[in-house]
């Protein structure tokens, strides 16, 4: 390669920009420079090759550092991608879970409220069944032994009559209650 010599006003001014203002020749170009017999001029040269391996160094150590943090971030990123994912699953599975329960649960409310309607129902079909029963076997008794019926079957016909309107009353009480516990459950979900 070809090296170029520089007039001595040129040597002169960069020896004085580097002297006031501490600023020298950087790159590929001080390869190029013939210094020729100017002592302080070559060991300018010198001194600016010297300074800038040395920035090309710190340069270098920066890039890597840099890159060394960028290498550490971009790891960060991919395992905070990672448990975000895990955590949108364990949510996910969470409210799949809750759902669940809350399924179950509303079942087993249905369930036991259909057992004790049907308790409730039950018993009271058997006290309106064993009072009547028992109320004709007394009047039926009373008509054999010939004795004064007119109290007993106004009584009679008086008990049916409240037993009945009772049943009906607890009936229609029970269905109204699970009519509304319907509705209350649909205007939930």
């Amino acid at each position: 390669m070809e090296k170029i010599q520089l007039r001595k006003e040129t040597i002169e001014a960069l020896l004085e920009l580097r002297k006031a203002k501490r600023v020298s020749l950087e790159g590929n170009i001080l390869k190029i420079i013939d210094p020729g017999d100017h002592k302080e001029f070559a060991a300018y040269i010198k001194q600016a090759i010297a300074d800038d391996k040395s920035k090309q160094k710190r340069r270098l150590d920066i890039t890597k550092k840099i890159q060394n943090q960028n290498k550490q971030l971009l790891n960060a990123q991919d395992e905070n991608e990672r448990i975000t994912e895990e955590l949108r699953v364990a949510l996910e599975e969470t409210d799949n879970a809750k759902c669940e329960a809350l399924n179950e649960l509303d079942v087993l409310q249905k369930r036991t409220q259909f057992q004790l309607v049907q308790t409730i129902v039950k018993v009271a079909l058997g006290l309106v069944i064993g009072v009547g029963v028992l109320t004709t076997i007394l009047y039926v008794v009373s008509m054999f032994t010939n004795k004064d019926t007119q109290l007993i079957g106004t009584a009679w016909s008086n008990m049916f009559g409240i037993l009945l309107t009772n049943a009906f009353s607890i009936i229609g009480t029970i269905m109204g209650v699970k009519y509304a516990s319907n509705s209350k459950s649909d205007s939930e979900s």
